[in-house]
């Protein structure tokens, strides 16, 4: 049995700031916008090329015996893209408040690219939600 990862929820203080965000300005597909029922609203987008979505919920009540996340308290998520420095040079053209191209070194971040599978920039939505942006070696599909 396959196990696929293919939503992420995204917890957020205001759904159409960041659609905005999300579509507009970083370029995710908005793939569903939807209510699906009274007070419940549900969008979901998908990074170009991705087999894994995120979703910003409206309403939508915690898993049972959870609380729902709050806003911006997501750091982690990470996205693989061929060529950093163009993909860099896509968000800020956007206006997306992004960090230079960095590697991990003996001291810790160290400006400039690195060897494969070591460069990385960052970013945050309007709520603090925290994205890593990593340069693979190959598109997914060659891996």
């Amino acid at each position: 049995m396959e196990w696929t990862l293919e939503v992420i929820v995204v917890p957020v203080s205001d759904v159409d700031r960041a659609k905005e965000f999300y579509a507009d300005r970083v370029g995710f597909k908005v793939d569903l916008d939807s209510r699906v029922a009274p007070g419940i609203r549900i969008v979901q987008l998908t990074p170009p090329g991705s087999r894994c979505s995120i979703a910003l919920t409206e309403g939508l009540p915690g898993a049972p015996g959870r609380p729902p996340m709050e806003p911006g308290s997501l750091t982690g998520l990470q996205v693989c893209v061929t060529d950093i420095a163009a993909a860099r040079e896509e968000l800020v053209g956007r206006g997306v408040e992004v960090s230079a191209v960095q590697h991990a070194g003996a001291g810790g971040w160290e400006e400039g690219p690195g060897e494969a599978w070591n460069s990385f920039m960052f970013f945050q939505d309007p709520d603090g939600n925290g994205w890593t942006v990593q340069e693979a070696p190959s598109p997914l599909a060659e891996r």
